[in-house]
């Protein structure tokens, strides 16, 4: 994980397109400028960056859903919870769901977890907009290599369909 750089997701775990779930795991890094402020001498993720994350995880699943037909974009949280710290060095598991896709939305769900214990969960709509409107295609399947998820889907259960 590479808090200033917007990098959430280390590694994709799992991908399911017939369930429509994906799973993948981060390692908060043991020390960030975002620590510096957030907060001097006890250091936690930012709440924001928890649902930018899920966020991403989302827009994984998204992509390998669509087979890399659109860029999904966080457009609203409609619901998130907080229910504890993370702290530095901290390994999170995150779980995406699509609920539904369409009409240039996904509707997602997520939730992340740290030793087994709740970090938050959250329902996400994402804008999903074609690559030959937003010139993002080469960057996207870069780091969706990167972090495991052309493997995972060669390799996934079920076709999506």
């Amino acid at each position: 994980m590479l808090l200033e750089y917007f990098q959430m997701i280390d590694r994709v775990e799992t991908l399911d397109l017939s369930a429509r779930t994906l799973t993948a795991r981060s390692v908060v890094p043991a020390k960030s400028p975002v620590f510096e402020g957030h907060f001097p001498g006890y250091p936690l993720v930012p709440g924001v960056l928890l649902i930018e994350t899920m966020a991403q995880a989302c827009g994984f699943l998204v992509l390998a859903a669509t087979d890399f037909a659109a860029m999904p974009f966080l457009m609203s949280v409609d619901s998130a919870k907080m229910r504890s710290f993370v702290e530095p060095e901290a390994v999170l598991d995150i779980e995406a769901f699509l609920e539904h896709d369409g009409s240039g939305f996904a509707v997602v769900k997520a939730k992340i977890t740290s030793e087994g214990k709740k970090v938050c969960d959250g329902q996400l709509k994402l804008r999903t907009m074609p690559f030959d409107q937003v010139p993002l295609g080469p960057i996207v399947r870069k780091r969706a290599e990167e972090v495991g998820l052309i493997a995972a889907m060669a390799g996934s259960v079920g076709t999506g369909e």
